[in-house]
């Protein structure tokens, strides 16, 4: 292989596998250290680099792939031969075939979101490796800091099942309360927990001095005289709390006599109502729940290690044996919104258009994006069960979706910015191109040229559309510019012959005639940016569809009732 053609195999490796922009350095390194016979060389090769990257740079990804595919067919060939390897979930501890119980338990006051997702999936794919069972359970106890609403249940439920979950028992914390109720009797009759009637400044002074609240050992019949003013009404919201015994002297504060259960007035709980005064807080629904479920394995956040710390209490009161507890690190996305509070005020404040705007972290976003449910549980699965905090980039998301979409999305011209450019001595022209160039059984799409006419050409090629340039007009024909003017490019038919473009290295642009009219929404970072244009006039297209814009990128079509509108995924 001579020397250049080497220099633009490995520019192109480096490119194609790098989002289209090749390194210097590291194409250098390639160059010389698997060929040390051209180290001597390295002066002359050098600047040789610099230009054939400068010029593979200037390719679109599709272009820079059938380059590649034409200098180096290998590369493709030892892709395909070589069987991903996918990482596998880590065995599980004290896991017994048949016999592990997962939950996972949102909170329905916001959309599912990446972040949740995590637990989701390590908690749901586990629950199927070894044959059990998994529980979605909403904790929804909360109707005034966290008020569940309507709607999203039906939404965690919805993504779920798009992203694959298979459902064993649903559970609804809100129509467990009685249950709750005589949990917090049996431990207030035992001696394990008590109602408090401090002010709750005052208790956390007595607590940060591991000093016991005045009512903490007052026999349990007088206990249950408060208890039940809690539950009839004379007592009011902040007037009494229930908590549970531990130990005044345990290092963190926040353990020490916790509070189980609390009073809320007018609750206006979204399923229930006002049936209930008294509403148990996260710790304990949670905890009383994982025993009566079955729980055996509960995956959670590192920064709930501090809820174990508290459940405890409640198990080694009732005789119970804790589920084994599996913690991992934070996940979130470069750039992306995860916050439910932030998400809901830039919604209420006209920054979003919903819980699905592209540029948020839920899944519901997610989906709309284009990004599929394999993708995101392989991510999921790839992180694994780090304990420390994970951030990944959209690129990390990006590229396994790649993967996934590539093959099935069919291929179609999209022109943004249009800008007319008229033919000279161009004859009548039909370009029928496959709709994915590796699997012709698919069919093809035919756009069709007329004299008269113009094509549409996008404003983003511009720079290519110097006079005396020529270009390629993808699977249609060679035009020499002759003149660009604000009302359009005049050029001149040049030739049919791609391999006269190929030799010169004519840039290809895409066009279409009688396009329809497209909007893409592009996230970029926290603007919404709305690329209007044309797509080709035939384009079978349906909401739902993953496509290619040909060097524009991958989208998910969103609407196609007056207009087609996209939304953007990635390149």
């Amino acid at each position: 292989m001579e020397v250049e053609t080497l220099v633009w195999k490995y520019a192109l490796v480096n490119a194609y596998t790098h989002r289209g922009k090749a390194n210097p350095k590291a194409v250098i390194g390639k160059v010389l250290g698997e060929n040390p016979e051209l180290r001597p060389r390295a002066k002359e090769i050098i600047p040789l680099v610099n230009d054939v990257i400068e010029k593979v740079n200037s390719l679109s990804l599709e272009e820079q792939g059938a380059k590649l595919r034409e200098i180096y067919p290998g590369f493709f060939e030892a892709k395909k031969e070589k069987k991903e390897e996918k990482k596998s979930l880590q065995p599980l501890p004290k896991a017994k075939k048949g016999k592990v119980v997962t939950r996972f338990a949102p909170n329905p006051d916001g959309a599912f979101h990446l972040g949740n997702a995590r637990a989701a999936i390590l908690s749901h794919e586990y629950a199927r490796l070894y044959g059990g069972k998994f529980i979605l359970r909403f904790d929804d106890t909360d109707p005034k800091v966290k008020r569940p609403e309507p709607r999203f249940y039906e939404w965690i439920k919805e993504d779920l099942e798009w992203l694959g979950f298979k459902v064993d028992e649903v559970h609804i914390a809100s129509d467990r309360i009685e249950l709750y109720y005589d949990y917090a009797e049996k431990l207030i009759r035992g001696g394990k927990a008590y109602v408090c009637t401090c002010p709750p400044e005052k208790f956390r002074e007595l607590r940060d001095k591991g000093i016991a609240c005045p009512h903490r050992d007052e026999p349990p019949e007088v206990q249950l005289e408060r208890w039940r003013k809690m539950l009839n009404g004379e007592y009011r919201e902040g007037e009494a709390v229930v908590r549970i015994k531990t130990d005044l002297k345990h290092p963190n504060p926040a353990v020490r006599d916790w509070p189980a259960l609390r009073i809320i007035d007018n609750a206006n709980h979204p399923r229930v109502g006002n049936k209930y005064r008294v509403w148990p807080l996260y710790n304990f629904a949670s905890a009383i729940d994982d025993h009566e479920l079955g729980v055996t394995h509960i995956f959670r956040g590192q920064e709930h290690a501090e809820n174990e710390t508290r459940q405890r209490y409640l198990y080694d009161y009732f005789g119970w044996e804790y589920p084994v507890t599996v913690h991992h690190g934070r996940l979130s996305i470069e750039g992306v919104i995860l916050s439910k509070s932030k998400t809901r005020k830039g919604i209420e404040e006209g920054k979003y258009l919903g819980w699905d705007d592209p540029r948020l972290g839920t899944i519901r976003a997610l989906k709309r994006r284009g990004i599929r449910p394999e993708a995101i549980r392989e991510l999921i699965i790839e992180v694994g069960l780090k304990r420390s905090d994970t951030t990944i980039s959209w690129d990390n998301l990006a590229a396994i979706n790649r993967r996934i979409v590539e093959p099935i999305a069919n291929r179609y011209f999209f022109v943004a910015d249009p800008v007319p450019m008229y033919i000279e001595g161009a004859k009548e022209f039909t370009a029928e191109i496959p709709l994915h160039p590796d699997y012709p059984e698919r069919g093809t799409r035919k756009l069709r040229f007329k004299p008269n006419d113009p094509v549409y050409v996008s404003k983003d090629d511009i720079r290519l559309f110097g006079p005396g340039n020529f270009v390629r007009l993808k699977d249609l024909f060679n035009v020499e510019i002759l003149e660009v003017k604000e009302e359009g490019i005049r050029a001149r038919f040049q030739g049919v012959d791609y391999e006269t473009a190929k030799k010169n290295h004519w840039r290809m642009v895409h066009w279409v005639t009688e396009g329809k009219p497209c909007e893409v929404l592009v996230p970029e970072g926290d603007e919404l940016l709305v690329r209007r244009g044309l797509l080709e006039s035939d384009a079978k297209v349906k909401v739902d569809d993953i496509v290619q814009f040909e060097r524009f990128g991958f989208v998910r079509i969103d609407d196609v009732s007056e207009k087609v509108v996209a939304v953007f995924a990635h390149r």
